[in-house]
C-alpha cells in the first residue's frame, strides 16, 4: 500500500571517500529473514577459516547459498523516521476523499466540502500528478546542490506548513465561513511538495546508509559457507522498510475513526504529530547518518553522452571513450565506466516506465474503491477504513514474501525482479478484475440498483444491500501487488542507476505515477454510477495487457541479472 528496476545488474557501488566514518551495525529482524546473520562470524576452530570472510570467488558466488548481510543502525534509523512520514501521509489522504466529496452534515458519512465524487478524484489525482512531477525539481536540487539529507529535511518543513493549514481550516469554524476549500489547495501544494521530496530522496537515502561489497564468503557457526550477497541485503532493507511503512500506513485506521466520532482536524492533527516525530528523528540521528556528498550536475554530461550515442548509430556503447577514440580519432570527456552505468540507468527507466497502469489500478484504493464502500451496507465501519486492511496484508503477507525471496535464493532458484513485476501486475489485475464483480452485486441489490443513494426507496440515507467486507480481496490482493511490485521498483532504480543521479533517477521513475494520474483524471469524468463496471472491467483488462506485453519485452533482463550474479 503504502508506496519498483533494470538491464545489466551490478552490485551497487558507493564511493568510500563519501562516507566520513563506519556506521554503527544492529541486526536486522531476525523474524524477517530465514539466515541469521548473527551467525555470520567465522570460527577460528578451524585454521582453514582464518583467512575468512573474504571475496568471493565466481565459482564460490554461482554455487554456493546466498544471505542478506547486517543492517547498519544507520538504515534502521531511517526506515523508521521514514515510516513515520509514511503514517502521516495517510492519516491525510484516507479521510480527503470524504472531505471533498460529501457536504457536511448532510450525509450518512462524514463530509466538507461537498465537491461530489468525479470532482473530488479530479483533485485526488490532480494531488497525486503534483507529487509525482515535482521529484523531479528535488531531485536536481538534491544530486546537485542540498545532498539527500538537506533535501529531506526541506521537504519536511514544507510538509508540516500543508498540515498545520489544513487542520486550521478544517475546523468547524474554518469550514462555516468558506475557508475549506481555499486552505485545501494551499495544503494540497505544500503537501505536494513535501511528498515530492520524500519520493525523490528517501529511497537512495536509505539504500545509502548501507555500505555495499563485493560478495563475501564467510563461514556461518554451524560450518557451512555462504555468500554474504550486497544486493540481497539492500533488497530486504527495501522489504524491511516497505514493512514498516505498512505498519505506519495504518493510521488509516484511528484517522478515520477520529473523522467518523469527531471532526475532519482531529484527525489530521494526529497525522501531523506523526511528522513532528519524523522530523524530530532526523535531527537527533543526523550525526550517525550517511550524507552523501552531492556530485554536481552530471546531467549535461549524461545529455552529451546520449547524444554522441545517436550520432553513432543510437548505441550507447559507441558513445565510449574507447570506441570514439578508435574510429573517429575523437577523445570525449567521460569514460566508459559512465557510460555502462548510463545504459543500466536507461534499462530501469524503461522498465519502470511499464508501470503506469500498475500505479493507476493502485491509486483507486484512494478514491473510487472508497467510493464503492460507501454504496454498501458498512455495519458501522468506516467507509474509507477498508481501505487499511490493505496495510494489515502488507504486514501479514510481508515476512512470508521476504522468506520465499531467502527460500529461493538459497536454492538458487531464480525469481529476478522482472519475474517479481510481472507477478504484481498478475496480482493487481486479478483485484480490479474482483472490483467490477463487487460493483456489479451493488448494482444487481436494491433498494436504488445502478443509482446507490438517489432512488426515493433509500431516502438518500439507505445504501445498496451488500456487506462492505466484500471489498476485503480488493485489498487484499492489492496488497501483495505492492509488496511485489513497489519494493522491486525501489531497488532497481537504486541499483541500477548512476552513482551521481540516484535520486534523480528515482525521480524519474515517478513520473510514472505521474502518468497514471494524468490517466486517472482522463477517466475520472467516467468515475460515477451507472459506469464503475466498466471502469474497473477496463483496468483489469489493461493489467492483464500490460503484464503480458511487460514479460515479453524485459523477461531477457533477469537472464542477463542471473548471468552476472547479481540476483
Amino acid at each position: 500500500m503504502a508506496s519498483g528496476k533494470e538491464q545489466t545488474t551490478v552490485l551497487v557501488e558507493q564511493d568510500p571517500t563519501s562516507r566520513p566514518r563506519d556506521i554503527e551495525k544492529q541486526q536486522p529482524l531476525e523474524d524477517a529473514v530465514e539466515q541469521d546473520v548473527s551467525s555470520l562470524e567465522p570460527s577460528n576452530d578451524n585454521p582453514a577459516q582464518n583467512n575468512l570472510p573474504r571475496d568471493a570467488t565466481e565459482e564460490e558466488i554461482a554455487s554456493l547459498p546466498h544471505v542478506t548481510d547486517k543492517v547498519p543502525f544507520a538504515a534502521w534509523a531511517v526506515i523508521i523516521a521514514g515510516a513515520c512520514e509514511r503514517f502521516t501521509y495517510y492519516g491525510l489522504i484516507t479521510p480527503w476523499q470524504n472531505y471533498m466529496q460529501y457536504p457536511r452534515g448532510k450525509s450518512p458519512v462524514p463530509g466538507a466540502l461537498g465537491l461530489g465524487q468525479a470532482t473530488a478524484v479530479n483533485i485526488s489525482n490532480a494531488f497525486f500528478l503534483f507529487s509525482f512531477v515535482t521529484p523531479m525539481m528535488f531531485g536536481l536540487i538534491s544530486d546537485i546542490w542540498l545532498g539527500r539529507f538537506k533535501t529531506l529535511m526541506l521537504g519536511l518543513s514544507l510538509y508540516l506548513a500543508g498540515c498545520l493549514i489544513l487542520i486550521g481550516t478544517s475546523t468547524p469554524t474554518a469550514l462555516d465561513n468558506g475557508a475549506g476549500v481555499g486552505g485545501l489547495a494551499a495544503a494540497l501544494i505544500l503537501v505536494g511538495f513535501g511528498a515530492a521530496s520524500i519520493k525523490a530522496c528517501f529511497v537512495p537515502f536509505v539504500g545509502d546508509q548501507y555500505l555495499q561489497t563485493k560478495p563475501r564468503l564467510v563461514r556461518r557457526q554451524k560450518g557451512d559457507l555462504v555468500i554474504v550477497d550486497g544486493p540481497r541485503t539492500l533488497q530486504f532493507m527495501y522489504n524491511a522498510y516497505y514493512w514498516f511503512t505498512n505498519i505506519f500506513a495504518l493510521s488509516a485506521i484511528p484517522v478515520t475513526l477520529l473523522e467518523w466520532h469527531h471532526e475532519f482536524w482531529s484527525a489530521y492533527l494526529l497525522a501531523a504529530s506523526a511528522l513532528a516525530i519524523s522530523i524530530i528523528s532526523f535531527i537527533v540521528c543526523s550525526p550517525k547518518l550517511v550524507k552523501v556528498t552531492p556530485q554536481g550536475n552530471v546531467l549535461p554530461k549524461a545529455a552529451r553522452t546520449l547524444m554522441c550515442a545517436a550520432k553513432s548509430g543510437f548505441k550507447l556503447d559507441h558513445a565510449k571513450q574507447s570506441y570514439q577514440r578508435t574510429h573517429f580519432n575523437r577523445e570525449v570527456t567521460w569514460s566508459d565506466s559512465f557510460v555502462e552505468e548510463m545504459k543500466k540507468g536507461l534499462v530501469a527507466c524503461r522498465v519502470i516506465f511499464f508501470l503506469v497502469i500498475f500505479y493507476l489500478c493502485i491509486a483507486q484504493m484512494y478514491n473510487n474503491l472508497v467510493s464503492q464502500a460507501g454504496h454498501m451496507k458498512l455495519g458501522g465501519v468506516p467507509n474509507d477504513m477498508i481501505q487499511a486492511f490493505s496495510g494489515v496484508a502488507c504486514v501479514i503477507f510481508g515476512p512470508p514474501i521476504q522468506g520465499l525471496y531467502e527460500f529461493l535464493a538459497h536454492r538458487k532458484i531464480p525469481f529476478g525482479p522482472i519475474a517479481r513485476i510481472t507477478a504484481s501486475f498478475v496480482f493487481c489485475g486479478a483485484a480490479m478484475a474482483y472490483a467490477a464483480g463487487v460493483q456489479q452485486l451493488i448494482y444487481s441489490s436494491g433498494p436504488c440498483y445502478k443509482f446507490p443513494f438517489a432512488c426515493p426507496e433509500s431516502g438518500g440515507t439507505e445504501p445498496n444491500d451488500v456487506s462492505v467486507w466484500m471489498q476485503l480481496p480488493v485489498y487484499v490482493l492489492l496488497a501483495i501487488a505492492e509488496i511485489f511490485g513497489f519494493v522491486t521498483a525501489y531497488e532497481y532504480a537504486y541499483s541500477k542507476s548512476p552513482k551521481q543521479m540516484k535520486t534523480v533517477v528515482q525521480s524519474l521513475t515517478q513520473l510514472t505515477a505521474g502518468a497514471a494520474s494524468l490517466l486517472g483524471m482522463a477517466i475520472s469524468p467516467a468515475s460515477k454510477d451507472p459506469n464503475m463496471v466498466i471502469v474497473y472491467a477496463s483496468l483489469a483488462a489493461a493489467m492483464g495487457v500490460s503484464a503480458v506485453a511487460f514479460l515479453w519485452r524485459f523477461r531477457r533482463y533477469d537472464k542477463i541479472d542471473r548471468e552476472l550474479n547479481q540476483f
